[in-house]
């Protein structure tokens, strides 16, 4: 991979701060305008093939300087962006490997595998479990109540107090964010070997609980739906399997679906006083339209 993906055209990005030389990298390919760029706005991976997360305001960042340093040089060049759609799909239900992954995470528990339930049943068991014992572990206890607020409470608890020691208690508008400002906290010290291995040790657990506080945040409480879409089933018990195990069964047949959006011309300046950046609101509208419309149309399977 090393050898083949400058070939490619990658390039690496340090992402645990302001890495000047990617971003430069990046902006000086939109301005020479020979090849695209290509960027995963949602910054991580998420598992919510049916889901569209919080947008990073990178991408907005780097097209409105590439067309700032266009328009300074006099170019009439023009920077645009292409929103891709893309959709993974079944192509013969959901395979049996799906309950061999849940028998394994089941036996895993303590638990007599649970075949004979429903299999939505069975999997909101299983997470029910998993999320029990991550409250165990930092709240003392097991919460009761509405999933959305559960998720959101142990959320908190993982980091504010981070929050507090690391960023002076402030807070990002959204938990990739929270954990991506923290991490550039807590790492380049890290790097560096500018500390104790004591203290090395104390960070790796703040790391941990990052790492944990981000995961439960791609948890969609409503994501199963009524009636449940074979694709999300399977990628809930994907994510159950990565989280535990951090391992993941490839499940097949598969295919993908990609749909390229019309050119979005991004203008040198954004318009001021405005909450939400009307470029990436675009994009977000673009994609959210975009992966509707690859939707396929069939007829739901019974689980």
């Amino acid at each position: 991979m090393a050898w083949l993906l400058p070939r490619l055209g990658a390039f690496s990005v340090y992402r645990e701060g302001m890495d000047r030389e990617s971003l430069k990298a990046a902006i000086d390919i939109l301005k020479r305008g020979t090849r695209p760029l290509v960027l995963f706005p949602e910054g991580v991976i998420s598992r919510t093939n049916d889901r569209l997360n919080h947008l990073l305001e990178g991408t907005a960042f780097i097209a409105r300087n590439a067309a700032k340093q266009l328009a300074a040089e006099g170019s009439d060049r023009k920077v645009v962006m292409h929103p891709v759609a893309m959709r993974y799909v079944l192509q013969d239900g959901l395979p049996a490997s799906v309950m061999t992954v849940l028998d394994r995470i089941e036996e895993r528990l303590s638990w007599i595998p649970k075949r004979e339930l429903p299999l939505v049943e069975r999997i909101i068991q299983v997470g029910g479990a998993l999320l029990g014992l991550k409250e165990i572990e930092h709240l003392g206890h097991v919460r009761t109540g509405e999933l959305k607020e559960r998720l959101a409470v142990l959320i908190d608890q993982l980091l504010i107090p981070l929050e507090s020691e690391w960023t002076g208690g402030q807070r990002e508008a959204n938990v990739v964010a929270r954990v991506k400002r923290l991490r550039a906290a807590i790492l380049p010290e890290m790097i560096s070997g500018a500390i104790t291995e004591e203290e090395r040790s104390r960070r790796w657990k703040h790391l941990s609980n990052l790492y944990l506080a981000q995961q439960l945040s791609l948890y969609p409480p409503d994501y199963l739906g009524n009636p449940p879409i074979p694709e999300r089933i399977l990628e809930t018990v994907e994510r159950f399997e990565e989280d535990l195990t951090d391992h993941v069964t490839v499940h097949r047949p598969l295919r993908v679906l990609i749909r390229v959006g019309e050119a979005i011309v991004v203008t040198p300046g954004r318009e001021k006083g405005v909450p939400t950046d009307p470029l990436m609101q675009q994009l977000r509208d673009c994609l959210e339209r975009d992966l509707d419309a690859l939707r396929p149309e069939r007829p739901e399977v019974s689980v």
